[in-house]
């Protein structure tokens, strides 16, 4: 699903219409196309009626369009024009003539005339207000919205809404919404994802997302906005095709090997979380490099793994483990640095040391293999000069906003009000892959494309939940995939293991790191079609 701005949407309907998919055409896909979802997911209410709260302008004649078909197709339909339309507004014809019903709002408002209407439907469509909005709302139209959405809290059986590309009273620019705003069940959005839906408080207001074409893609049609927008809301049938085969005549080397950089004797769980992870993501091979005197605490309780003895000065890795490091990056095919390190003095010096070029050419390194560098590490970066360029290209660097703003200079409050043009920024500045976490986490590579994780849970507000997705996206990376593809994959799967565990348990409060690491089974073995949960 593309991701656009309201600007990038408006351009993109002026080419199509300029190129012969005109306006009138694209609303007439989109209401067959919001008809089509209603009757798909809620076909089971079709004797309940549906009524739709009509604006003037074009989610109105969206939602006009729905219920001529849906009044074709047997429905009992209904509209309620919030705001007036022309007396020859040829779809208020149409709908009339399939048999449909309309009522007008009263000047001045009589609320009471839409009640016995909200009463004996079961589904509202919310077509009032769309993407062109100003906030506040204006009078005439916050009242009803007021009125109908105290109506809907208040009853003891309230319809299903459906918003009609977004709920009335969203910014979809910025994510900012009306206190009038109608909270949807379903929002069905028309040709792309608009960029504020992803954003809070809109979000909480969407519910389920779906996108419906407007034909942009069945017509031959050159469309340089809409070819250029390389940002994405990913899906489950994206990640499914990054997701490497499984051969049957395969080994443990076919799935790479993976050297996890990690831990302190004040951190060690999180060596633990990260080299399950990436086993359990699919690396052949995991070798955990720890500082000496946290290898006999943890070494038994991940039997499958190798390890790599770092020197260390207080329980912290220290400038000498670079060259160990060095010394042993012959078969590794991803390298992941950072979770659990601290950030003592002895780790920055071994950061440092880890990336001296001229460390390199003495060591006989051509080349890192792909990288991952995570929570301790990113707030070592700095103290590397020229960190940006040292580098590998497309090192996946995987923050939240804490960490973020250690690396930027920027304020957290900043970079959370800004989170994909931070993303996209940085990325292209640096030269990485930028991993932003948090709800709705930002994917961005330097090249411009962008991709966000359309989740936001508090089952993943714990510690250790970021060692897991490091250690799955270095588990991909070792077998090959893609950095930017590794990182979106391994943070959807992440995503969805603490909705999962969250699901288990009941509640997301209870949900731990190691919840979430149990849970990347069953997101794997649906993704493989062996269990259907």
């Amino acid at each position: 699903m593309k991701l656009v701005t309201v600007a990038e949407m408006l351009a993109i309907e002026r080419e199509a219409d300029a190129q012969g998919l005109t306006y009138e055409l694209m609303m007439e896909n989109a209401g067959r196309g919001l008809a089509e979802e209603v009757i798909s997911v809620l076909g089971h209410l079709k004797h309940k009626g549906v009524l739709g709260l009509v604006g003037s302008g074009n989610n109105g004649g969206d939602t006009l369009v729905a219920l001529s078909y849906l009044a074709h197709q047997g429905w009992d339909t209904s509209a309620y024009l919030v705001l007036p339309r022309q007396p020859d507004d040829p779809l208020v014809i149409r709908f009339l003539n399939a048999g449909g019903k309309i009522e007008a709002v009263k000047d001045p408002p009589q609320f009471e005339e839409i009640t016995p209407l909200l009463s004996k439907h079961g589904i509202i469509l919310d077509g009032v207000l769309g993407t062109g909005i100003k906030l506040p709302l204006k009078e005439k139209v916050a009242v009803p919205l007021n009125k109908i959405n105290q109506w809907i809290t208040q009853t003891d059986n309230p319809p299903v809404v459906v918003a009609v590309d977004c709920p009335s009273g969203v910014d979809c620019g910025t994510g900012e919404a009306a206190r009038e705003c109608i909270p949807a069940d379903l929002t069905v959005t028309m040709a792309a994802v608009k960029i504020g839906l992803l954003q809070f408080p809109a979000s909480t207001l969407v519910g389920e997302l779906r996108l419906v074409g407007i034909g942009l893609e069945d017509q031959d049609l050159d469309l340089p906005v809409w070819d250029s927008v390389k940002r994405r809301a990913v899906t489950r049938e994206m990640v499914q095709t990054w997701i490497p085969s499984r051969p049957k005549d395969a080994h443990k080397g076919t799935f790479g090997t993976a050297l996890l950089v990690a831990g302190s004797l004040n951190y060690t769980g999180a060596t633990l979380l990260a080299g399950e992870a990436a086993f359990r993501i699919g690396a052949g091979l995991i070798t955990l490099a720890v500082p000496e005197p946290i290898h006999q605490a943890i070494a038994g309780h991940l039997p499958e793994s190798t390890w790599l003895i770092l020197p260390s000065e207080s329980g912290v890795i220290e400038a000498s483990a670079a060259e160990v490091i060095l010394g042993n990056l012959e078969r590794v095919t991803a390298m992941m640095l950072g979770p659990g390190f601290g950030i003592q003095e002895p780790t920055s010096q071994f950061m440092q040391r880890l990336f001296d070029t001229s460390l390199h050419m003495s060591s006989g390194i051509q080349s890192f293999p792909p990288l991952v560098i995570d929570a301790d590490g990113l707030k070592l970066l700095p103290t590397i000069p020229n960190w940006i360029r040292v580098l590998p290209a497309m090192s996946v660097l995987t923050p939240h906003p804490g960490e973020m703003a250690v690396l930027t200079g920027l304020s957290t409050q900043e970079i959370q009000a800004h989170r994909i043009e931070i993303g996209e920024r940085y990325s292209k500045e640096w030269g990485h892959i930028v991993v932003l976490k948090g709800a709705h986490t930002v994917v961005s590579a330097p090249d411009g494309r962008t991709t966000i994780i359309p989740v936001a849970t508090p089952a993943l507000s714990r510690a250790g939940t970021g060692d897991v997705l490091s250690g799955m996206i270095t588990g991909l990376l070792a077998q090959g995939v893609d950095p930017f593809n590794a990182a979106v994959t391994g943070s959807w799967i992440h995503a969805q293991a603490g909705l999962y565990a969250a699901d288990t348990f009941g509640s997301t409060a209870t949900v731990l790191a190691r919840d979430v690491l149990a849970e990347i089974i069953s997101v794997m073995a649906e993704i493989e079609g062996t269990k259907k949960r």
